[in-house]
């Protein structure tokens, strides 16, 4: 019972409900998030923070990004949420122009923070190959 209101305690927020449903479409880097969402880094991080430490989230730095993804669910009420937030949240107004900009994002080439470490490496002669993951 302990972990059902841990998630749900998760979701009572705007951002880490936003963050989630964001979540649900693929792994994404602190900087997309802050793009999406129009919020600070700190934000950002101190939201990723809280669903890292409720067991909803998993993470991994990448240089000097860090990359968050979801937990696979432990059971089949976390997977029914989970499926609840991708399947039916997803398609409401602020979650679909969430998605909309992220896809934008990555037509681009993924996020602004990245682009520019591109650039800075390219024009300094060591070509980047990293990539974000792509967005299914």
């Amino acid at each position: 019972m302990e972990k059902l209101v841990q998630f749900f305690k998760a979701l009572s927020d705007e951002t880490r409900l936003r963050v989630m449903v964001l979540l649900t479409q693929s792994e994404l880097c602190v900087c997309d998030l802050m793009f999406v969402l129009d919020e600070p880094q700190s934000k950002v991080s101190r939201h990723l923070a809280f669903l890292k430490h409720s067991g909803l989230a998993n993470s991994k730095r990448a240089g000097v990004w860090m990359h968050y993804w979801l937990k696979e669910p432990a059971d089949d009420v976390h997977r029914a949420q989970l499926d609840f937030l991708k399947e039916q949240l997803s398609h409401l107004p602020q979650f679909r122009m969430d998605r909309e900009k992220l896809l934008g994002l990555k037509k681009q080439g993924g996020c602004k923070a990245m682009m520019k470490f591109k650039a800075a490496r390219w024009s300094e002669g060591h070509p980047v190959r990293t990539k974000h993951a792509p967005l299914s």
